[in-house]
């Protein structure tokens, strides 16, 4: 791949990067995640506590982005064919026709996800994992980009369901937005005094351009030696005290192509570790089921893979 190529690509990142510190104040290394997880084809589940910028976040983005975007707001109530679509009969020509549900877009903002029932949550699980849905017997592919982000509240708030095991590993990352300092909030206070400035963003790159991204991304090139140490990593998640189920295949291969897109982010052509090392956490910490007398006695998912990573060899 030409070394213009790259430039352009970084250029798209950079772009859509500033866009988005116009709406998120103090928020850079949440944007360079997210952004990490959309060039590198994966999707992202924000949580944190309400009002802490989930939404903003992911509406800035669509905004930076001149592609289709839709939001689902998830409630108990909702259906599997809210989200998918569903076939209704028409008097004039006496035929069932198939009304695409809000799942077929560019960008998803799945807001509040864990509402809504197992069941519903379960209709993106194929979405999500083949990019096609398939509905009433028939396969229907999704768009090219076709990238969620998911917000939920925190598991132990009322109202809220778990995700599922094989949701949550559907995610390339998890991470939070947490509180900003005082003066960055007091920054907000003033930004939004008359207006939201999300009125005011405008698209700063085309669809093509991400896509781009996304193919510059796939082409940084990673050594066989730091392929294994994204393997070791989550291995050593399988057997970690106090884990019950360990991370998947599937944790390897987001680790290795979010690291590649951090690597495009920072101005190089090859992954070096402090990339794989720096999303550890946000890729694999989500995908682990601790044992309950572990969870009770404090443990936490986050510690487990920092400690992995603490002790793990790093490839010379």
């Amino acid at each position: 791949m030409k070394s213009a190529d790259f430039e352009a690509a970084r250029q798209t990142y950079r772009n859509i990067a500033d866009n988005i510190a116009r709406v998120m104040r103090g928020q850079a290394a949440s944007t360079r995640r997210l952004l990490a997880a959309l060039a590198s084809g994966g999707h992202v589940l924000l949580e944190d506590f309400p009002g802490t910028g989930k939404t903003t976040l992911a509406k800035a983005l669509a905004r930076s982005i001149d592609a289709q975007f839709k939001r689902i707001q998830f409630t108990p109530d909702l259906l599997p064919s809210d989200i998918l679509g569903v076939s209704v009969f028409s008097q004039q020509d006496q035929q069932f026709h198939f009304h695409e549900g809000p799942v077929f877009t560019d960008i998803l903002l799945a807001d509040e996800i864990n509402r809504a029932s197992p069941r519903t949550q379960s209709a993106l699980l194929e979405a999500m994992g083949e990019n096609q849905v398939s509905v009433e017997g028939v396969r229907r592919n999704l768009t090219e980009l076709f990238f969620v982000i998911a917000t939920q509240n925190p598991v132990e708030f009322r109202g809220t369901y778990p995700l599922p095991e094989a949701q949550m590993d559907r995610f390339a990352m998890q991470f939070t937005l947490g509180y900003v300092p005082p003066e960055e909030e007091v920054a907000i206070l003033t930004a939004q005094e008359h207006n939201h400035p999300l009125d005011d963003l405008k698209p700063c790159v085309s669809l093509a351009d991400v896509l781009a991204l996304r193919h510059a991304a796939a082409q940084v090139r990673i050594s066989t030696e730091l392929k294994r140490y994204c393997v070791d990593l989550v291995a050593a998640t399988r057997a970690a005290a106090g884990v019950q189920l360990g991370a998947s295949p599937r944790a390897s291969i987001a680790l290795m192509k979010t690291a590649q897109a951090l690597a495009l982010f920072d101005g190089s052509d090859f992954v070096v570790p402090e990339q794989v090392q720096a999303l550890a956490v946000p890729v694999i910490a989500h995908r682990l089921v601790l044992e309950p007398q572990a969870r009770f006695s404090g443990l936490a998912a986050e510690s487990v893979v920092e400690d992995v990573v603490r002790q793990l060899r790093v490839p010379a």
